[in-house]
């Protein structure tokens, strides 16, 4: 990994940190209350929250939901909405950004709040990212995307398949599944998830 990529990575595992600190202050909940409402330890949250870890999707998750905290805040948000969006339009230099750090992975959110029910968003995998070491599934709703560059390495109920740029995907969001950067090159995929997950 070069210095710079590494130095991106700790810098977006503090700012996600430091995000999920300030919500908990704002709460005036402890450590302690906020491990036992999410599952979580309180060794495990003091190190994301000094941005010495970078949590799961899942435990993150629990978190957020222990802070009654949208996930969609720990996006760093781009410039200020144009006056006549009206919450139907996300401009490029809009989009809120978030970067995964050590899941070798950042996202591009490309629908605006609005919009609980879909979201759309431009996935980069660097070599070796992945989203999750094991399958994982959430309680309702779909996925689809394409692959946009790269190849993608993608897992469902335990099949692997590999898709190459043009290649689409769909499935239940219930069946077990992950997804990695399949090759040496960054991998960018146009993700689509119904409900929102951020």
């Amino acid at each position: 990994m070069s210095l710079q990529l590494k130095e991106t990575e700790e810098q977006a595992q503090d700012d996600m940190g430091h995000k999920l600190r300030l919500r908990r202050k704002v709460k005036g909940l402890s450590l302690q209350e906020i491990a036992v409402h999410s599952g979580i330890s309180i060794g495990q949250l003091s190190q994301i929250e000094r941005g010495l870890s970078s949590p799961s999707l899942k435990s993150l998750r629990q978190i957020c939901a222990a802070l009654d905290m949208p996930m969609g805040w720990l996006f760093d948000a781009g410039g200020e909405p144009q006056p006549g969006d009206n919450g139907v339009i996300v401009r490029n230099d809009n989009r809120r950004h978030l970067d995964l750090g050590s899941k070798g992975m950042s996202k591009e959110l490309l629908t605006p709040d609005a919009c609980p029910g879909i979201q759309m968003m431009e996935i980069a995998i660097r070599p070796d990212g992945v989203s999750s070491d094991r399958p994982y599934n959430h309680p309702e709703g779909a996925k689809c995307g394409t692959v946009l560059e790269g190849i993608l390495g993608l897992e469902v109920d335990g099949r692997n398949y590999r898709l190459d740029v043009g290649d689409s995907f769909a499935f239940n969001a219930q069946r077990p599944h992950r997804f990695w950067c399949d090759g040496g090159l960054t991998c960018r995929v146009l993700w689509v998830v119904a409900p929102a997950l951020y």
